[in-house]
């Protein structure tokens, strides 16, 4: 005897249907979809905004930093004061009295200064390297001596600031580093043409230095290139030799798994702590000299090799299996079939975990601290072993600087360096795009 068919359900007590209870859930879960993209749209707005005011900020404090400004004088190499014995000897024309020839010039343009407290004032608006500038001037050329020429010299920091704008003339008198009667010989210069800003070759050609207007960036660039090739050529060869041989010939056993845990662990170690085992083993133990590319660069190794060795595990992991059963299959040794047919096909891979790494060491900061490159270096290093510096570590010891203009070249030192590193992940993504292989 067949049972009763018992029709679906269509309502509840309260009389509503189970399609309206399926509608109102849809909406919830609809409006709780809405909602959950809002915050994430939210968030992410909210995180470039930060990101664009950061990047104006910078930009805002630092793009003036690529102009210095110059004074124009009618200096008069003096033959009495450059060389009087008429010898043409290079010792005795790099040792003469420069700033007195300014001094003279300062004094022509301004006749009425005849008090000596107004001319020391008066000689302050020059750079103390621009003695200095007419120096290689005459050792370049001698037959300048005993001519007059007009000659754009390299003005003060606090002129600098001046004629940026950086210093405000309706500030009192005893509230600003410039008083009214040096404001007045700049506008007399200013009238006259004879201040003018021109692009700061020196920021980029110059070492470090006590005068803002003198310091520049090069000393830090070559210490910063010197470090990444060493830190290059160290870690590239290791870290991809230890990718390949955990992944594809290391037996699987504790040891390993413990080798791999780790390796994920030290990717995750504060960086000074590399820099506390290179003070401690390099410099300590071995004696490795400090403040050198050649430390900076072993620190940076250890700290950038478990970056490399993930990333080129990785990479390995992505090819296919085929491909070393194919290589086998023909023949091939196990080690030619990783350097012949594995190795290049995850090599995209890999470079861009070294470039990653490296652009990693590039803003890496706190473990070059602890060995010694925090140094005041004036000269720019020429070799691995020279004492040097880095970029971070030169826009650290400049924010640390009193000095109103030391703001705007630190700030545009992080421009720099921030275009360094946007470059290094740019080429990362280029090169695994370029090369990179789907299976």
């Amino acid at each position: 005897m067949n049972s009763p068919v018992v029709p679906p359900p269509t309502g509840d007590a309260s009389g509503r249907r189970v399609i309206d209870h399926v509608n109102a859930s849809l909406k919830r879960r609809h409006a709780a979809e809405r909602r959950f993209r809002a915050l994430g749209m939210a968030a992410v707005t909210l995180g470039l905004l930060f990101v664009a005011v950061l990047f104006i900020d910078i930009v805002a404090k630092g793009y003036t930093a690529f102009e210095q400004t110059y004074i124009q004088l009618p200096i008069a190499f003096d033959a009495e004061v450059i060389d009087p014995d008429g010898s043409r000897n290079a010792e005795t024309l790099a040792d003469a009295d420069y700033m007195a020839l300014i001094d003279n010039a300062l004094m022509a343009e301004f006749p009425e200064v005849t008090e000596r407290s107004d001319q020391f004032a008066l000689s302050a608006i020059v750079s103390v390297g621009a003695p200095y500038q007419l120096q290689r001037m005459v050792l370049a050329d001698p037959g300048l001596i005993g001519k007059t020429e007009s000659v754009w010299l390299l003005a003060d920091d606090l002129v600098d600031m001046f004629a940026k704008g950086r210093v405000d003339r309706r500030l009192p008198e005893d509230h600003r580093q410039l008083d009214d009667r040096t404001l007045g010989w700049l506008d007399a210069l200013a009238a006259k043409g004879q201040l003018e800003k021109r692009f700061n070759t020196g920021f980029f050609t110059n070492g470090d230095s006590r005068e803002p207007e003198l310091a520049g960036i090069a000393g830090a660039l070559a210490g910063s290139f010197y470090t990444l090739v060493l830190t290059l050529v160290f870690s590239f060869p290791i870290g991809v030799g230890a990718a390949l041989y955990l992944q594809e010939f290391a037996p699987k056993n504790r040891w390993t798994d413990l080798i791999e845990v780790n390796i994920n662990n030290l990717a995750a170690v504060p960086s000074i702590v590399f820099g506390l085992l290179g003070l401690a083993v390099f410099i300590g133990v071995f004696g490795v000299p400090r403040s050198t590319p050649l430390i900076g660069a072993l620190v940076m190794t250890l700290m950038t090799l478990p970056t490399i060795i993930i990333a080129s595990r990785a990479a390995l992991t992505s090819v296919p299996p085929s491909i070393r059963e194919a290589a086998l299959g023909v023949g091939a040794s196990p080690l030619q079939a990783q350097f012949h047919h594995v190795l290049p096909l995850a090599m995209p891979g890999m470079l861009t975990g070294a470039i990653l790494g490296m652009a990693r060491a590039l803003g890496e900061t706190a473990p070059l601290l602890m060995i010694g490159m925090i140094a005041f270096i004036v000269d720019v290093p020429h070799g691995f072993t020279d004492p040097s510096t880095v970029l971070p570590v030169q826009i650290y010891l400049w924010a640390d600087s009193p000095e109103r203009a030391f703001v705007e070249r630190t700030s545009a030192a992080i421009m720099v360096l921030l275009a360094f590193l946007m470059l290094m992940n740019l080429t990362a993504v280029l090169l695994r795009r370029r090369f990179e292989r789907r299976w």
